[in-house]
């Protein structure tokens, strides 16, 4: 049962991937936009915003990161939702397919390309002066906790796509997640910020998964901070896997 549910999964997984190589605007969503909003904040605006002694790069990286998983996978719901509509789901009932497989393969699909998204972005800061001397522990930490958060948002992306109406609302619960960033302390440090917004900024999980990884990066001390952005991520993951399986098994039967 494994060894069907894994091979069907895996070619599942090769049909998504296909679609995403032929579709150019999931290309520009999930690599291009970051890569000028990084340019834009760090060579027009990373001179008037103080963050301490260090680049503006190193500080910023971190915050791209996470809106780069954000805007990426509002294409798992966009896929899903399109699946749906045409009768896909219908016809892989009818054939010998796990049913989970489905569902896995969109998954993975969205982390395969927002790894590739994320890679791209690295690579572009490092071109423009970012640099850490982390090791290989620590990077393996950072690329930990990104997958842990792009798994949390791609479950989370499942439940509109497989009950949204159109498709502007499948993909439009992912608007909130691209602006969560900005209030958090991905381009300012928090301080900054006005009593009430502060509160907020600092309790929500993008600061706390911001901050961890800028403290892998810059060799810091992460403290009890990775703790948090750790749960965090594994809370949103339990509780979006949850909803996710009972929406999915509702909708296909």
């Amino acid at each position: 049962m494994n060894r069907h549910f894994l091979g069907d999964t895996a070619v599942l997984l090769g049909r998504s991937l296909r679609h995403i190589a032929r579709s150019p605007d999931t290309i520009i969503t999930t690599a291009v936009t970051p890569v000028a909003m990084l340019l834009l904040f760090v060579y027009v605006f990373g001179g008037a915003i103080q963050t301490g002694s260090g680049s503006y790069v190193n500080y910023l990286l971190p915050g791209i990161l996470i809106i780069t998983i954000a805007s990426g996978i509002s294409y798992t719901a966009y896929r899903l939702f399109q699946d749906l509509q045409g009768g896909i789901f219908e016809r892989f009932q009818s054939m010998p397919i796990a049913r989970a497989a489905v569902l896995w393969a969109h998954v993975l699909t969205s982390l395969v390309a927002n790894l590739i998204s994320l890679a791209v972005i690295v690579l572009v800061a490092l071109a423009m002066g970012f640099r850490s001397g982390t090791g290989v522990l620590g990077w393996l930490a950072v690329a930990g906790i990104l997958v842990l958060f792009t798994l949390a948002l791609t479950w989370l992306a499942v439940i509109p796509g497989l009950t949204a109406s159109s498709v502007d609302g499948a993909s439009a619960f992912a608007y909130p997640l691209i602006f969560l960033p900005f209030i958090s302390s991905a381009f300012v440090p928090t301080e900054s910020m006005p009593g009430p917004v502060r509160a907020f900024a600092e309790h929500q999980p993008v600061t706390s998964i911001v901050n961890t990884i800028r403290a892998l990066f810059a060799e810091q001390p992460v403290g009890s901070g990775i703790w948090t952005a750790l749960g965090w991520c594994l809370g949103l993951l339990v509780l979006a896997v949850t909803f996710a399986v009972i929406t999915y098994r509702r909708r296909i039967n």
